[in-house]
């Protein structure tokens, strides 16, 4: 439901006292909200300022405010209407940590991945500019999303256009060089005054009237000023491309920073302001520690000490592959700059010659590792299941089509709590099947991953290994089993927690799982088996290849086959699963469990899979009703 409220009372004619008290009670109400509910602290503590220095000078959303990523948008939401929504941040019914277009006019474009905002911000006003309005568009971007590559092709298309896009060039991580940054900064300012444009439009019209040598002395002087910018503007790549450039700026200094901005805002061309700011700012352990203050669960604000993640499946992962590092010189680690995320810290301390963090570029980072495959070596490309998405065509063009050995460690795979539908990483699978060439296994405890890392490490080809953002189960001595490919591990009825209370009677139910629902398959088990309903589990392991044969024989054994993957069910295993099983030859009752087509909006993981039936009731009621029928 979208949740709308007034506009800050006269927050444009605020005085600086105002605005400044104003800050400090977002920045009070942020680290209270995240300190409870969890969610990105340091990004969003770093542009309070600059969120108030824009509302204060844009007319949202007669303006267009896009947020990159949209990480750092709380106070930007606390300042459209959502200051008594806001306790409500990353909650199951609550709203949402990104921008959504359906939470509220001010959030001019949903966004959840990086670098495109500025590709938003141009179709935002090209779109205004035909429909004969008058509004900015203004894209707010982090440097480190500047490696994207989407972000430059939208740079040199805002170039082409000459519409007055406004870039804030959010800069938390330059170092600016006090005498070359004073000056640069004070000549860019200087040329953001209405008299230098006016002047500016006047001189170069005057020039180009000129008979005969007009045109070639316009270029000239066009060439002087570009020599000049070259010596004292420290970006001046955007000025190639046919930006003005401001900055830098202080992005903690209200009054230098609505001062640029309303300049700029009168300005009918490209523009990028060039912003300082400081992750963190006010939050003394966030400032200290951003990088681990930058997505974080509840936590104590007095003592600042986060909580221990204990065990995981990106911990389980990270060392198993710094043991194989020891085991294999040829293997390479390859992120898009998510180096803690995805567990690769201890690779890179004890390999950092084979470590490789390319930045914000998915797609980069699967053509590179390929091309390190191409020439023998062993790259395994560690990224999130959302972010993968990013890459598919070079997971197809660069890696599959030459059969490359590249190994993905998709995680975050499955549901993910408290970011939302863009964070959901129940596509891969679909994806995935659909490659020729390409492994895709999915184990279900620490230990088979392990297994399963090293089997993809000595494959012919590209494999993938996907796995939740969850606590692994313990250990299961049937995955211990050496792999085989396109089978699965048999777990029978009465075998540990599955089945209790049926031991001894022949099976009627089968439940194959994907990995990840391995605790899920258990506990919908159990419940049957408390009703005297026998079920046995297979571990699918393998979604590509599958063992087809096998698989068909498996399931002619039993009255009820139940196939749960925790995906989406479009292109899904379930949906091969059934049509291999429909076939020909025996047919057992098939029940198909996986994510509905659809975008699941944020909640815990436990939650998510509860809403898709995934759960151990879910899964049970499923099966029910299907005997029942």
């Amino acid at each position: 439901m979208p949740i709308d409220g007034p506009w800050p009372p006269n927050l444009a004619d605020e005085t600086l006292a105002e605005l400044t008290e104003r800050c400090r009670a977002i920045r009070r109400v942020i680290i209270e909200t995240v300190a409870r509910n969890g969610g990105h602290l340091s990004s969003n503590l770093g542009v309070v300022e600059l969120s108030v220095a824009l509302q204060s000078v844009f007319s949202s959303p007669h303006d267009k405010i896009v947020w990159d990523v949209g990480h750092q948008c709380y106070a930007h939401k606390l300042l459209t209407g959502r200051w008594d929504a806001f306790s409500t941040l990353r909650q199951e019914n609550g709203i949402a940590g990104f921008p959504r277009r359906e939470e509220s006019p001010h959030d001019a474009f949903d966004t959840g991945h990086a670098s495109t905002s500025i590709s938003a911000a141009l179709g935002l006003l090209t779109a205004e500019t035909l429909l004969g309005g008058d509004g900015r568009a203004v894209a707010v971007i982090g440097d480190g999303a500047l490696t994207g590559g989407l972000a430059y092709e939208a740079l040199s298309n805002a170039g082409h256009l000459e519409l007055p896009v406004i870039i804030i060039l959010n800069d938390n991580k330059m170092s600016i060089s006090p005498n070359v940054g004073a000056l640069s900064r004070h000549l860019s300012l200087l040329s953001m005054k209405g008299k230098y444009q006016t002047f500016r439009r006047k001189f170069d019209a005057f020039v180009r009237r000129i008979p005969l040598a007009g045109a070639a002395l316009y270029r000239m002087i066009n060439r002087l000023k570009r020599a000049v910018k070259a010596v004292f503007y420290q970006e001046n790549f955007f000025v190639d491309l046919g930006f003005e450039y401001v900055g830098p700026v202080d992005g903690h200094d209200l009054k230098l920073l609505r001062a640029t901005l309303q300049d700029v805002r009168r300005l009918g061309r490209p523009v990028v302001v060039h912003v300082i700011t400081r992750k963190g700012k006010g939050y003394a352990p966030a400032e200290e520690d951003p990088g681990a203050f930058h997505s974080v669960p509840p936590f104590p604000v007095e003592s600042g000490r986060l909580p221990s993640s204990g065990e995981t499946w990106t911990r389980v992962f990270g060392l198993a592959l710094a043991e194989a590092g020891a085991r294999l010189p040829e293997l390479a680690a390859v992120t898009a700059a998510m180096e803690k995320g995805t567990g690769l810290a201890p690779f890179k301390a004890a390999f950092g010659a084979r470590f490789f963090d390319v930045g914000i570029a998915e797609a980069h980072a699967v053509t590179f590792a390929a091309a390190l495959a191409a020439r023998g070596l062993r790259p395994v490309v560690a990224v999130y299941s959302t972010f993968l998405q990013r890459a598919v065509d070079s997971v197809i063009h660069d890696t599959a089509l030459g059969n490359l050995p590249v190994v993905f460690a998709i995680d975050r795979a499955g549901f993910v709590s408290g970011d939302g539908e863009t964070h959901q990483g129940i596509f891969d699978i679909s994806l995935l099947r659909a490659v020729p060439n390409m492994t895709l296994l999915v184990p279900a405890d620490g230990g088979e991953l392990a297994l399963m890392l090293d089997w993809a490490l000595h494959a012919a080809g590209p494999c993938a290994l996907r796995y939740p953002k969850a606590a692994p189960p313990p250990p299961e001595a049937a995955f211990a089993a050496p792999l085989e490919a396109g089978r699965g591990v048999l777990i029978p009825a009465g075998a540990g927690a599955a089945g209790a209370g049926a031991a001894g009677k022949p099976a009627e139910v089968c439940i194959a799982f994907t990995g990840s629902l391995l605790l899920e398959a258990k506990k919908a088990a159990a419940l049957l088996a408390a009703e005297g309903i026998a079920a046995d589990l297979y571990n699918l392991r393998f979604l590509k290849p599958v063992d087809e044969d096998y698989l068909r024989e498996l399931a002619a054994r039993y009255a009820v086959f139940a196939v749960v993957e925790e995906g989406a069910r479009p292109g899904g295993f379930g949906e091969y699963a059934a049509s291999l099983l429909c076939g020909g030859g025996a047919r057992p009752l098939l029940v198909t469990l996986a994510a509905a087509d659809q975008f699941y909006r944020q909640g815990s993981r436990e939650s998510l899979l509860r809403r898709a039936g995934l759960d151990g009731e879910g899964i049970a009621c499923a099966v029910r009703a299907r005997m029942d029928l």
